[in-house]
This record gives C-alpha cells, structure tokens and sequence, in this order.
C-alpha cells in the first residue's frame, strides 16, 4: 500500500512541473509588419490591449518586423479580442503616427490559439 506521503509526492511531480505561472492566460503568437505609407516603420512600439487583462508589447526592428510579448521571456497575446495601438517609445522618435492608429486606435485583432500574423499598413493621409 502507498503512503500518503509517495502519494503526494507523486501528485506534485504529475501536475506541479509545469513551467507556466497558474494564472497564466492562454496565449496566441502574434507577429506581423508595420508600415507607414508602404515604408516599414522601424523602432515603433506596438500594443495589443485586451478587454481585461495585461497589455502585450512589440518592437518593430528595422525592417518593421515585430513579435509580440506578454512577460519578459513569455511571447504572445492574450486570446479574444483586443484594440491594438501603435506609438513612439519614450526614446524613439519618427514621422507622426495618425491618431486613427495610436492614441484613438480603430486597429483591431482578434487574437486565436496558435500563429496570427497581424501586418499593420498605415497611411498619414
């Protein structure tokens, strides 16, 4: 018969190893290109806002290329629906971002399990 203690042991080593904080949400991966009248738009800060929950970030690089994270060392955006904003970073700067894209974003996206690509082609006019 197993003790009670080999028993939790067990049940620990079963359901305890996993790497994934318990109230982590479920998470899509989302990357994409952002463009401003079809030149890529490099060192622009991308922010996917859902309903309720943590903001997830992106940093376009020079080719205007992003991936989203949701923690440091976690990748991905939460799942459902979010309004997504594109802004310079406090030490970034560059040509204006129309309102309809940052401060009064009308972008939004639908984020599902696995790969969304989410390729942002803005226009100043």
């Amino acid at each position: 018969m197993m003790s009670v203690a080999a028993l939790a042991a067990m049940v620990s080593i079963v359901f305890g190893c996993s790497d994934r904080a318990p109230d982590m949400p479920e998470l899509g991966q989302v990357h994409g290109t952002v463009k401003l009248d079809g030149k890529p738009l490099s060192g622009v800060s991308i922010l996917f806002e859902p309903e309720k929950g943590r903001t997830s970030r992106a940093k376009s690089n020079t080719e205007g290329v992003y991936e989203a994270s949701y923690l440091i060392d976690e990748t991905g955006v939460k799942l459902g629906p979010c309004s997504v904003r594109v802004e310079w970073g406090i030490d970034e700067s560059g040509p204006v971002i129309p309102a309809k894209y940052g401060s009064k974003s009308e972008l939004k996206l639908d984020v599902k399990p696995g790969d969304n690509t989410f390729d942002i082609e803005m226009k100043s006019k």
